[in-house]
């Protein structure tokens, strides 16, 4: 038996083993014991994560893909969880434990993905696994670069983000039509921010939501006091802030409300 690959949950397995090896290893297995493996479809890259020294669980949405894994992988059925992941409480299974997240990301939920990641960061110490390549290089870029963006700053400003390796279409199937990216997310040891964390993602969004004109424009829904408006910071694009100048912004905006 094998799982046919459904277009509309994105579906593209991979069917090389040097590839998923190489995925599985890019867990660290620093700071948990608990993995948690998204969309894991006939279990080539689960299979790596079951030799090691951690308890796997996986959440998958596709019954077929279920059924297979309940029948090929008998150890790991109790740990099976039939759901969507964006919607389900993960703390049913996790009870506020830290566990790692790792996957072959279906594209059209990937970025999803890594905003759930973020809200559960106080419980997810690291994240890595394959997105669209452009995508897994948005997550890791820097200011400056025509690809920062949204992601950038809110993954960089919780986790180190490394690009790690390229995938071609060829080791899938169905091959999708652009390369894949396989990254690393690595919780930082002092993750809180100095400042608010909802103002923080509410200013990043807002900013680059019209990311070629200047932050005064840009941020003008906030209602900022003039004199504060004069600040040399507002003269940029969202584009030209590291992921601190976001942080030293929104603290000014903070003290200005």
């Amino acid at each position: 038996m094998t799982v046919k690959a459904k277009k509309h949950l994105g579906q593209h397995f991979l069917n090389d083993e040097t590839i998923a090896q190489k995925i599985a290893d890019t867990l660290t297995l620093k700071n948990y014991k608990t993995v948690l493996e998204i969309g894991p479809g006939m279990g080539v890259l689960t299979k790596y994560l079951l030799q090691k020294e951690v308890t796997t669980h996986v959440i998958e949405i596709d019954t077929e893909s279920v059924e297979y894994l309940q029948a090929n992988y008998l150890n790991l059925a109790p740990r099976i969880i039939e759901k969507d992941f964006l919607k389900y409480d993960l703390n049913l299974v996790f009870k506020g434990e830290p566990f790692a997240i790792i996957g072959n990301f279906p594209y059209n939920i990937s970025t999803q993905i890594v905003f759930k990641t973020l809200e559960m960061r106080d419980q997810i110490p690291e994240f890595s696994g394959m997105f669209q390549k452009e995508v897994a290089e948005r997550i890791c870029s820097k200011e400056g670069s025509k690809v920062y963006g949204i992601l950038s700053v809110l993954a960089q400003a919780y986790y180190d983000a490394e690009y790690l390796f390229t995938v071609p279409p060829s080791v899938f199937n169905p091959p999708p039509k652009v390369e894949s990216g396989v990254l690393r997310l690595t919780r930082k040891a002092d993750y809180s921010l100095p400042c608010d964390d909802a103002l923080f993602f509410k200013v990043v969004k807002t900013a680059f939501q019209q990311r070629r004109k200047t932050l005064r424009n840009s941020l003008k829904t906030f209602n900022l006091s003039d004199n504060l408006r004069e600040d040399s910071i507002f003269d940029k694009r969202p584009e030209q802030l590291n992921v601190q100048q976001f942080i030293q912004l929104t603290k000014l905006i903070e003290n200005d409300q």
